[in-house]
């Protein structure tokens, strides 16, 4: 990464004090809590706010961070996730920087990863390769912006074997999520516990807890010690937040990162501190809503700390006809011809018709939408078609009998399905 210091340009992997950090993105996730989204593809490759792909989050944040060796851990339907990150993330070669995805490579024998610490396990060479000081371990999965190297900082600073992102959350929320109780100074890790009924608050905060976000950072040999120790133990089920983590608390190697500690450059007021985990279809259709307000939540127009992506070469959107969208976002090759959109995030070479409404949906590349048809709090995966007249979103009850409906009531539709009349 080019940086400048005192009116120079100097390479950062050249002429720095920052360490030496090897990343590696946990992208294998199965994802079924987002089915029929995943039927066809990694939960990582799951496209989303109109241009980007889940794992366009977590790569941007590193890359903007100046961390430009990047190791991506791929197993479950990866061939869309491979290819994106293969055809968008290529770094300049000249100092050795590069993103590439890592298929499961059955290194120890003929089988799959067992767990997210199995993972790293199994591909150890890249550890051994690249001979880093600390290894950066961050999910693929969230929608958020970091500057992972502030937590890096911290955790050389402190000494610590590993350190736990963890966001500030309402306790009454965090039962859903990995919990990180604290020693009184509010950064030592003293227990990890799996989404607790009564979790524990923050020290001298009684109303939030700290909750996981699946980012970690480790001293390359403490890391190093721990897996091996885990990959010995056949009671284990070999995962990060499960296992290795409640491993080093117990040895007091394991401290908090408070993420409301970092400061993203152009973050306003009102979108600093924002992390969605898009689990379920409920919450990744609530993160675009996210989106489309006139000040949104989360606002993907950061200029200072881009969300980087490959835009296919498309014409701008186009109206027609009397074709309007309201607080929402229309992407590139888009046709609206005499139809109605509100609060909705539209992606790319997207058609719809005249008479047509659309409100409170995601509609994903090549969606079809015919006249007069009406969608409501609706996700349509690429390609799917809405024939001429056809009702999505407001008969909930025959929706539920051909598409998924979430719990929350939003319909679903996958790839390349025609709605019923």
């Amino acid at each position: 990464m080019l940086r400048r210091r005192g009116g120079f340009r100097v390479y950062s992997s050249i002429v720095t004090s920052d360490p030496h950090v090897l990343a590696m993105v946990l992208a294998g996730g199965e994802g079924k809590r987002l089915m029929p989204l995943t039927a066809d593809r990694a939960k990582p490759a799951v496209p989303f706010g109109g241009s980007y792909r889940l794992i366009d989050f977590v790569l941007s944040n590193l890359i903007n961070a100046g961390l430009r060796r990047v190791c991506v851990l791929t197993q479950y339907k990866s061939h869309s996730l491979d290819r994106h990150v293969t055809q968008t993330w290529r770094m300049p070669i000249l100092l050795g920087d590069y993103v590439t995805p890592v298929p499961a490579q059955q290194r120890l024998g003929p089988r799959w990863y067992t767990g997210s610490a199995d993972a790293i396990f199994q591909s150890l060479n890249l550890v051994y390769d690249e001979d880093p000081e600390y290894v950066v371990v961050f999910g693929a999965d969230h929608v958020y912006r970091m500057d992972p190297m502030q937590m890096i900082r911290a955790h050389v600073e402190s000494g610590a074997g590993v350190t736990v992102a963890g966001i500030r959350m309402p306790k009454a929320m965090a039962s859903d999520f990995g919990v990180i109780q604290t020693a009184p100074d509010g950064v030592r890790i003293t227990n990890f516990l799996e989404k607790p009924s009564d979790p524990p608050t923050i020290p001298g905060d009684d109303e939030h807890c700290f909750v996981s976000m699946g980012n970690y950072v480790f001293t390359k040999d403490v890391l190093l010690e721990a897996l091996k120790v885990d990959a010995a133990d056949s009671s284990s089920i070999h995962d990060m937040g499960a296992n290795i983590i409640p491993m080093l608390t117990a040895s007091g190697a394991a401290n908090v990162y408070d993420f409301a500690e970092n400061v993203v450059v152009g973050a306003t007021e009102r979108d600093r501190g924002y992390w969605r985990d898009v689990g379920t279809l409920d919450s990744y259709h609530d993160a675009h809503m996210d989106l489309v307000s006139v000040h949104p939540i989360f606002n993907l127009y950061n200029r200072r700390w881009p969300i980087l992506t490959h835009l296919p070469p498309l014409p701008p959107a186009k109206f027609i006809q009397g074709g309007n969208a309201h607080e929402s976002m229309v992407g590139a090759g888009t046709i609206i011809s005499g139809a109605h959109v509100r609060t909705s995030v539209i992606a790319s070479s997207v058609a719809i018709d005249s008479g047509a409404y659309v409100e409170g949906s995601v509609l994903m590349p090549g969606v079809r939408i015919g006249k007069n048809a009406v969608v409501r709090r609706a996700i349509l995966d690429k390609n799917v078609v809405v024939p001429d007249g056809a009702q999505i979103g407001v008969d909930l009850e025959r929706d539920r009998g051909l598409y998924t409906v979430s719990d929350g009531g939003v319909v679903v539709l996958g790839k390349g399905v025609r709605a019923e009349l």
